[in-house]
């Protein structure tokens, strides 16, 4: 262990591992957390225990006069008092004074050094400090030699629970941040993601006080240096199209948009695990190595042979690995100024075109609404997709609110001539339970379409509702599925269905209209 000191939070722990090596984060895993495990491949297998993903209604943000008015209050911003972060951030320092060992993490974010954050990650758990590792961009030797204070600091004391009857504590969870003593708590959760959320949601409330863009979204780049970012809710695809063999990857998840171009926040990958082959996600499978993090998935102790098929755990199974276990990665992770902007969207209800070209006004109301479908649970073989709205795709994660993210995309898509595009990766010929997917391949020949200017001078259907203009032909795209209503049987049912969806947009941007233009808001769908 280094004798690294951490007694200026109060923390009085002699076995202190700063930043250690992978070798001994495996084997303090093994031997002190239950149930780890080294798969077959050389990952290391650990369990986040009765938390199996973020717990957002736990989530509060210590409300502050220096901070409070720029803070979007209310479902997503929960306020904490200071009284009630300092008791949780007391008894997290507490709990760690009882353990034998502690790690630290000592790591940036953010690969532009004009805007990279100094995080310090203090946990117990020797897989949460590989994770973060993996997360954030590790220093090199000297640059961590001269770390010094950290810009904020994450006391994750996630083993021990929360005193429910805490004032505003409403459970024994309980994520506590403050902007002012720059600092994050955690208690009751062991699921290493919301660390990771965390971190995205600072960079989300001081980004835009320097007229940066923080997007929730995956980038990548063509040989020619044409930047490529696509938005989209879980499920949308936005991994998978974002790992092009014919592109290099900037970033899967989290990114920024300065002035001069944009930049990963992040170091590594957090891909979802849940039915991954090597067929259908190559890039992410023969990532999972020595050095990956597999969280909550199911293995068999004989061959350790992981079954990413059984979810009894729980269905939000996951990989973290450093970014460079991407063969096709850009390092540094920095790009120019973004060609185009891909609104992924998962359409269940098979309304919405395969491809559309979006003027700035619609970039905006789709990019506030932040649109995608899931498919309901099922009753006596009645199956009906939902629609699920999260504005600027991330809106769990957005400190400001939503028209603020907005106006910084449409300001800079307007500098850089940036065109926006949304695709539909969910069904044609019918809704979920009468018409198919959209093939991925089909998805890809969009991808490749537009990176290669192939909709340039094509022909367009100007869609009536939504106002969308629609290309007539795509390469290696049948002609015949690009207009919806064409590939569906029954054309009453459409316009039942399409109305539907019409009424679900309207209503949910409601909420935005008073705050946006009245150009954002007119180019929104209308019956």
């Amino acid at each position: 262990m280094m004798g690294f000191e951490l007694k200026q939070y109060g923390i009085e722990v002699d076995n202190i591992l700063r930043n250690g090596e992978r070798s001994v984060l495996y084997e303090s895993a093994i031997r002190l957390e239950k149930g780890s495990a080294i798969s077959n491949t050389g990952a290391l297998i650990c369990y986040s225990g009765k938390r199996t993903g973020r717990s957002p209604k736990d989530k509060r943000i210590v409300r502050h006069k220096n901070s409070e008015m720029n803070i979007d209050w209310g479902a997503v911003n929960f306020e904490m008092d200071e009284h009630t972060f300092m008791v949780n951030r007391e008894r997290a320092i507490d709990y760690f004074n009882t353990r034998n060992i502690l790690y630290v993490v000592d790591a940036f974010a953010g690969w532009d050094p004009n805007f990279r954050l100094k995080i310090r990650i203090i946990c117990t758990r020797a897989y949460h400090a590989l994770f973060m590792e993996n997360m954030l961009i590790m220093p090199t030797a000297e640059e961590l030699a001269s770390f010094g204070e950290p810009d904020y600091v994450v006391f994750n004391g996630g083993s021990f629970p929360a005193n429910s009857f805490t004032t505003t504590m409403t459970s024994k969870t309980s994520i506590g941040l403050s902007l002012e003593r720059k600092e994050m708590v955690i208690l009751g959760t062991e699921y290493a993601g919301e660390m990771k959320k965390g971190i995205f949601s600072i960079m989300n409330y001081l980004m835009p006080l320097e007229k940066v863009l923080p997007m929730h979204c995956s980038a990548n780049v063509g040989k020619d240096g044409d930047v490529t970012v696509l938005f989209g809710l879980s499920g949308t695809g936005k991994t998978t199209l974002s790992a092009d063999p014919k592109r290099k990857l900037i970033g899967d998840d989290e990114h920024c948009w300065t002035a001069d171009g944009i930049f990963n926040i992040e170091g590594g990958c957090y891909a979802k695990a849940i039915d991954l082959t090597e067929e259908h996600e190559p890039d992410i499978f023969n990532a999972i190595r020595y050095g990956t993090v597999l969280e909550n998935v199911v293995y068999d102790p004989t061959t350790r042979v992981v079954d990413y098929g059984d979810t009894s755990i729980t269905q939000n199974t996951r990989a973290s690995y450093p970014i460079d276990f991407i063969a096709n990665t850009q390092i540094p992770c920095v790009a120019g100024h973004p060609k185009h902007i891909i609104f992924l969207t998962c359409d269940a209800f098979g309304v919405l075109p395969p491809v559309s070209k979006l003027s700035p006004e619609q970039a905006s109301y789709h990019f506030i609404s932040g649109y995608t479908a899931k498919v309901a649970g099922t009753e006596m073989g009645v199956q009906e997709p939902s629609a699920t709205f999260s504005a600027c795709f991330g809106a769990a994660f957005m400190m400001w609110h939503p028209n603020k993210y907005a106006s910084l995309l449409a300001e800079k898509m307007k500098q850089h001539q940036t065109q926006a595009w949304l695709v539909n990766t969910g069904w044609i010929g019918g809704d979920y339970g009468t018409g198919s997917r959209i093939k991925l391949k089909y998805t890809r020949a969009i991808l490749d379409a537009i990176h290669h200017g192939s909709f340039n001078g094509v022909k367009t259907h100007q869609e009536e509702n939504f106002g969308l203009s629609i290309p007539i032909s795509c390469p290696g795209v049948p002609v015949e599925i690009l207009i919806p209503e064409n590939t569906w049987a029954d054309k009453t049912r459409f316009y039942q269905i399409k109305n539907k969806l019409v009424n679900l947009f309207v209503a949910n941007f409601a909420q935005f209209e008073t705050k946006v233009s009245p150009e954002i808001k007119n180019a929104g769908p209308v019956l």
